[in-house]
């Protein structure tokens, strides 16, 4: 891949680098940022250039850059070296590309400590407001979306998860809110994370459902990582508040993917088709727990 140093390297390097930094590669992974391993002074470091619809996804990068520094001083990201005051870039050590995977107990056990690390972390001032977050992006999505009216169609019953999920929750806690496996980087014995720009206070359920539904862990997995999380035998409501947030994130991802169809970021048709499949599964999920109820 041929890559161009006056696109690339942002033109006030020299804010963070003595000597002029060569672009080694693009790293793969990211669905919104372009990342670059790069070296600077005789040091790896990973550049990554932010989206060019970050407002369109209301990314705050402001409570990006405040979780980062606390999260630096725990080890628990890849140490920050510099974060552009615009907004635009901001650069990091390389420690690898090693990322987690499901594939042992002691996998989930790794990621349970990174957790509760994560939300033991301080506070910052941004809070995940989800229906704030709705309807930010109902409104970046166009009317005459082939998916607007169903989109539309399932707020109500997404607004009553949202209500008796937080009747679960005693109190927020600082949430990374993108843990998929390719934001996990293994460190030697443990994990860290990469990619806080949705960081923000808020209930460690929607933390453990994002985790959960964005890796695909089976109930078995699910259990375990739940039981290493908590430290403490599962009770019925710990099921029942997991539900509420596993509904709520997957119309966060509908509405998340209708926004990058519309900016034109995913605009293919096969983007249509995974947001219609991913209303099908939803509508499923909502009827069948309606169903249960019932009997």
């Amino acid at each position: 891949m041929s890559m161009s140093l006056a696109n690339i390297i942002p033109a006030d390097w020299r804010r963070w680098a003595a000597t002029q930094p060569a672009v080694i590669r693009q790293l793969l992974g990211g669905l919104t940022n372009h990342s670059y391993l790069i070296n600077a002074d005789n040091r790896l470091l990973v550049l990554r250039k932010n989206a060019a619809n970050s407002n369109a996804l209301n990314l705050n990068r402001k409570a990006e850059a405040r979780a980062l520094s606390h999260a630096t001083k725990a080890g628990l990201c890849p140490p920050l070296v510099y974060i552009d005051p615009q907004q635009q870039y901001l650069v990091s050590d390389y420690i690898g590309d090693h990322t987690w995977s499901a594939n042992t107990a002691n996998d989930l056990a790794q990621l349970a400590e990174l957790l509760r690390r994560i939300h033991k972390l301080p506070s910052i001032q941004t809070s995940l407001i989800i229906e704030e977050k709705i309807t930010f992006y109902l409104s970046a999505i166009r009317d005459n979306a082939e998916f607007s009216n169903q989109i539309n169609a399932l707020r109500p019953d997404i607004q009553a998860h949202i209500n008796k999920a937080r009747e679960f929750n005693r109190g927020d806690v600082l949430c990374h809110n993108d843990l998929l496996a390719s934001n996990l980087i293994h460190r030697d014995n443990s994990l860290i994370a990469i990619d806080w720009e949705y960081a923000a206070m808020g209930d460690a359920y929607f933390e453990l459902a994002v985790i959960i539904e964005g890796n695909k862990l089976d109930a078995e997995q699910q259990q375990t990582l739940l039981t290493k999380y908590l430290d403490r035998p599962l009770a019925q409501r710990d099921w029942q508040r997991l539900h509420h947030w596993k509904i709520i994130y997957a119309y966060l991802c509908v509405l998340w993917y209708g926004v990058q169809y519309c900016a034109g970021a995913m605009n293919q048709a096969s983007t249509a088709r995974a947001i219609a499949a991913q209303i099908r599964a939803l509508n499923a999920l909502i009827s069948t727990e309606t169903q249960s109820k019932r009997k």
